[in-house]
């Protein structure tokens, strides 16, 4: 058991971003990962040119990585918004517009995980409303998802770095994906437990497991206090990821943390290289 025990992959849109992102699957394989995830690259429009997905696809490739996960358009991640999909008016639309372009992607590098972050609640906007937009949008995006052979996955945030999101806990995320599974008979919607945010929630993150690994479909990880690396905070990560496999989770966790003031490839000094690459 422990960290060698794992299927890791590397976050491209928070981890290398001192690279281009061109460049950035390269240099995670040359850290000896073979699998990468990313959030949606192209923050200002939801239809980049073909051109553009043509050209990750092949760094992608060149690199030898397999993009495992992929969000959704999301507006300005990083940066104020949180998703696009609860959002009434242009927003939502450039959601809907980017459902089929990111499934179409995703199917031409076999990624098989789409994320699609629910958005902040909006100053002015019935929270009923948003929530049945939500759920409209987010049909549409488990049948694209679907339609390619993936998962659709619903994510918690933490209310501390995100107090206008409103899934600030794991069972606010679990009942929007019961909610978009029971509307789609497809079951393909799934919870991203990210056991950073779970925690910065003070969520008894072993009781979470325990209720919740048999709808997870993608898990998260970094350090608390700081959202660094593994072994930088307060965290229990070796013990809580191995409760996850105990409760039958063999899926991907991605390493989504901050690797602070030194070069991302520095940062895995907590894992093995020989645990890197994933079987």
């Amino acid at each position: 058991m422990g960290y060698p025990d794992q299927r890791f992959d590397v976050n491209l849109s928070i981890l290398f971003t001192e690279l281009p992102l061109l460049e950035r699957p390269a240099a995670a394989a040359a850290a000896g990962f073979t699998a990468v995830e990313l959030w949606w690259p192209w923050i200002e429009t939801p239809t980049p040119p073909q051109a553009e997905l043509d050209a990750l696809k092949k760094a992608l490739d060149d690199a030898g990585t397999q993009l495992v996960g992929l969000n959704f358009y999301a507006g300005q991640l990083p940066g104020p918004d949180r998703g696009a999909l609860s959002v009434p008016g242009e927003e939502s639309d450039r959601f809907r517009a980017n459902i089929e372009v990111a499934a179409d992607f995703a199917a031409s590098v076999g990624c098989t995980a789409l994320n699609a972050l629910y958005g902040n609640r909006v100053e002015g906007a019935d929270p009923q409303v948003q929530d049945a937009l939500a759920l409209e949008n987010l049909v549409l995006a488990a049948r694209a998802a679907d339609r390619v052979g993936a998962i659709l996955l619903v994510e918690t945030l933490n209310k501390p770095e995100s107090p206008l999101y409103p899934l600030v806990s794991a069972p606010a995320a679990i009942e929007v994906v019961d909610k978009v599974n029971a509307a789609t008979g497809l079951g393909n919607a799934k919870f991203l437990l990210d056991l950073y945010h779970l925690s910065m929630n003070d969520e008894d993150l072993s009781q979470v497991i325990k209720a919740y690994a048999a709808k997870t479909g993608h898990v998260q990880i970094a350090d608390n206090p700081g959202r660094g690396a593994p072994g930088t905070g307060s965290l229990p990560l070796e013990r809580l990821l191995d409760e996850l496999k105990d409760a039958g989770y063999a899926g991907w966790v991605g390493l989504e943390y901050k690797p602070g003031d030194r070069p991302s490839a520095e940062s895995f000094d907590w894992l093995p290289a020989s645990a890197r690459a994933a079987g």
